[in-house]
């Protein structure tokens, strides 16, 4: 196995932190030039799939934010969901000498981008695999939601809104997106214990929203509606409700996502889609920049309490929680905290 930069020990960040932004002691000299604060700041590079999903920029603008606040500069990238222009966008960073790499691997191939890391190690560069985990890759850090709980969230609603009977059809994200069978699995888990049944699944390859408007019209063009249908995101069951409104049974089908995408809000409290998994992406982004710029300084010692297995190697791992949001709690979790309350009730009367 390769030899790392350094060995990321399992301690905490607190006492890192208060060094990194601790005041200046009596008698210090006095700062240099700025010029010369510039050259000094950490580097980071961040790479996404794309900014296709709502989320992404959200997650973008506080990583960049946070990490600024720690001294550090950030160069933002968009691989527009090709894995060739990401891979380029790595060798990019390393060129330019990065401090440390943040990846959210586009989703076709995840295994291409193997390489890159390992060139991105040999240049002595740290990489945290952001929300997707890179199969054999060995990064350094993984840090994500905890993509099994997605899915058991999923079908616990379900579950409660439909009893223990019912038929059910999944639109699922690509299957090359390691966090499609996390959520899947979380899923059936649940399933397994009751007699609510997949009917059929299908796979929005690239995310392709379009794929929840074609898999349920066909769906409904060949069998009686489904009680439920689970959709690997918000964009995928927006259009599935799409779908179920040309046929006038919008509301009357349990539709369940996840990443509280505002669109989502208003649909739950319209009551055309039953649920979504909110994942606070702030908390998210504002850790994974808080460890970038620990994973810098090679005298930071890091705590990672847990691990997961890539395939081959066992990678540090930190994950956040994610919840449930409906109707009924929308205000407690969402509502000014996430989206405004005018812009959830734009089109309903409270």
């Amino acid at each position: 196995m390769r030899e790392k930069k350094r060995r990321f020990l399992v301690i905490g960040l607190t006492l890192y932190m208060l060094i990194f932004s601790g005041c200046a002691a009596p008698g210090r000299p006095e700062p240099p030039e700025q010029e010369e604060q510039d050259e000094a700041k950490i580097q980071i590079g961040i790479t996404f799939d794309s900014f296709l999903i709502e989320r992404w920029q959200r997650d973008r603008d506080v990583f960049v934010s946070a990490a600024q606040e720690l001294g550090a500069e950030v160069n933002v990238q968009n691989a527009n969901g090709s894995m060739d222009e990401q891979i380029k966008q790595i060798d990019y960073f390393i060129s330019k000498k990065m401090d440390v790499i943040v990846i959210i691997c586009v989703a076709m191939n995840p295994e291409e981008m193997v390489g890159a890391v390992e060139k991105a190690h040999r240049a002595g560069i740290p990489v945290i695999a952001y929300d997707r985990l890179i199969p054999g890759a060995d990064v350094d850090l993984y840090i994500s939601f905890d993509n099994e709980e997605v899915g058991r969230l999923m079908a616990h609603h379900m579950q409660k809104h439909l009893g223990y009977e019912g038929t059910l059809l999944q639109v699922c994200g690509p299957l090359e997106d390691n966090n499609v069978s996390l959520v899947m699995g979380g899923f059936a888990e649940i399933l397994g214990r009751n007699t609510l049944h997949i009917d059929q699944t299908e796979y929005a390859e690239g995310w392709l929203s379009e794929t929840g408007f074609t898999a349920t019209s066909a769906y409904l063009a060949e069998h009686d509606p489904p009680d439920g249908i689970m959709c690997g995101n918000d964009s995928i069951a927006g259009q599935a409700i799409r779908a179920l409104s040309e046929r006038r049974l919008a509301g009357s089908v349990c539709v369940v996502g996840q990443d509280a995408d505002l669109d989502a809000c208003q649909r739950i409290v319209e009551g055309t889609q039953c649920m979504t998994v909110y994942k606070p992406v702030e908390k998210l982004a504002r850790r994974a920049a808080e460890l970038a710029v620990a994973m810098a300084d090679e005298e930071a010692m890091i705590v990672f309490t847990e691990i997961k297995n890539d395939g081959i190697y066992d990678v540090p791992y930190e994950n956040l929680a994610p919840e449930a949001v409906t109707k009924e709690n929308m205000d407690e979790v969402i509502t000014g905290k996430y989206h405004e309350e005018s812009d959830i009730y734009l089109n309903v009367r409270r």
